[in-house]
Formats: C-alpha cells, structure tokens, sequence
C-alpha cells in the first residue's frame, strides 16, 4: 500500500484537461500560463485579473488562478524540488507542514468560483470545452493540495479520479485534443505502477494501467501540446527520475531553463543534475 503514496505524486492533474486543437488559445491565459512557469505569481494574477474583468463569467481564469495559488504554496514549502520527489519516506511522511492561512482561503475562493461557473456552463451545455478543462484543473490542484499540503494522500484519490472523468470526457469529444493526454498519460503510469493486488479497488475511467503508454501520451503532449507543453515536460522528467533515467531528466530541465529563465527553481535543478553528471563521470 506504501506504493500508493510514493506514486500520487504523478496526480499533478492541475494540468488535466485539453484544448480543442481548433480552438483559438486565449493570449491572457497564455499569458498568464507563461508567467506561472517563470514562477512570476504576482505577473500571473495580473494577467488573469484582467482577463476576469472582461469576461467575469468564465470558469477557466478562476481555475488558474487557483493553479497560481497552489504552486505559490508548493514552492514556498519546497515541495516541488525533485529531491523531494526522489524520497519515498519525503513522499509518505506525515510531517505537519505549516501552510498560508491566508493562501488556503484564497486557493479555496479561486476553486469554488472556477467550479461554480463551470457547473452553471455545463448545465447549458455540456459539451463546452473550457468549462470541462477547468473543471479538470480545479479538481486536480484540489487533489495537489490536499495530497501535499494537507497531508491526506488517501483522500485526494476522489478529486483525482473526477478530475480524469472530465479530461476523458474532453477526449471522447476530439482525441484531438492533446493536451489531454496530459491526464490520460499521468493515470496510466499511475495505477501501471501500483501492484496488481491494488489495482482491484482503484479504478480511473478510460485507463488500463500501462506505464509504457502513459509514457507515450505524455510525450505526446510534451511535443504537441499548447497551454500545458511545458507541465508535460515538467511531469515527464519527473518520470524519468524516478525511473532512473536522469540523463533524460536534464534534457527537459535544459529546455525548461531556456524557455523560462526566470524560473529560479528550473536553474537550481539543472545545476544539481550538472554537478551530478560531473561527478559521476
């Protein structure tokens, strides 16, 4: 059952959902998307309150917002360095951390008016795209946070098995959608790598269980996708280091670095896996 814990890790569905590969990418969530990976968090919000003020009704914006608040707390509490995910006991420890009182509330706010939007679209139209993508962001950095912050590995399985429903949903609609495969990929490789005893009482809609396809979709979104090209990247070396494949891990943070020098996590990562290569050699 310990395996369970060492692999929610790979439930980072803050990047499930899609976009239709027919439709237009919005420049202020871009925008906005491009600032979350530089770790600009205030640039963030800034490009998503101007998007809000003109179209005060969309779901999505809340639900990246609420993307910025949770990788705000993971990288004030140093939950995103790839040592900690590296750590098995990191991984399952149930040490207390202590999180922003004030950062919680307003995660939660960004999340409720992401879903409440969301539900009031998809009651109308139950096919809307967007409505579906954020849905599956805002279920997922739920599942983030009650994994990670709140210590409750267990009990986010739920928010990340709704979180797959929409992104299956998104597919059913158009394979096309690439970014989709973000959400598909991360649940094969999960429960391809939970023991086959375990995989009785965990079931993901839409998915078999194979890491080697997880792998492949990933890699798929990694070169094909849009809005979460990057985080494809970011989760696939991930992968890879656990993996034991850390020569493909630098690659990625290579690129990651050229394509977001601003990220100071991004530097300190790639320095590490220098160093470490250096050494060894």
């Amino acid at each position: 059952m310990k395996r369970i814990t060492v692999l929610v890790f790979l439930l980072l569905v803050g990047s499930a959902g899609a976009v239709h590969a027919a439709t237009p990418v919005i420049p202020e969530i871009s925008k906005a998307i491009d600032r979350l990976y530089n770790f600009d968090f205030q640039g963030t919000h800034a490009a998503l309150d101007r998007y809000i003020a003109a179209h005060p009704d969309e779901s999505l914006p809340y639900a990246m917002r609420a993307s910025a608040y949770l990788f705000y707390e993971l990288d004030r509490l140093g939950i995103l360095e790839s040592q900690f995910f590296a750590s098995d006991k990191r991984i399952a420890s149930k040490t207390k951390v202590r999180p922003d009182p004030a950062v919680r509330a307003a995660f939660l706010r960004a999340c409720g008016d992401a879903e409440t939007r969301a539900t009031l679209t998809l009651a109308e139209h139950p096919n809307d795209e967007n409505a579906l993508f954020a849905m599956a962001v805002t279920l997922g950095v739920m599942t983030d946070y009650t994994a990670f912050v709140e210590k409750k590995q267990f009990g986010s399985l739920s928010s990340a098995k709704g979180s797959n429903t929409y992104a299956q949903r998104l597919l059913k609609l158009d394979p096309g959608f690439t970014d989709a495969y973000v959400t598909a990929g991360l649940s094969e490789y999960l429960l391809g790598s939970l023991p086959f005893f375990v995989r009785w009482f965990v079931h993901f809609d839409g998915v078999e269980g194979s890491k080697e396809r997880g792998v492949e979709q990933l890699q798929r979104a990694a070169s094909q996708g849009r809005y979460l090209k990057s985080f494809a990247k970011i989760l696939l070396g991930l992968i890879y280091l656990r993996e034991k494949q850390p020569a493909q891990t630098r690659q990625l943070l290579a690129e990651l670095v050229h394509d977001y020098p601003e990220n100071p996590l991004f530097r300190r990562e790639l320095a590490r896996f220098s160093t470490q290569t250096a050494s060894a050699q």
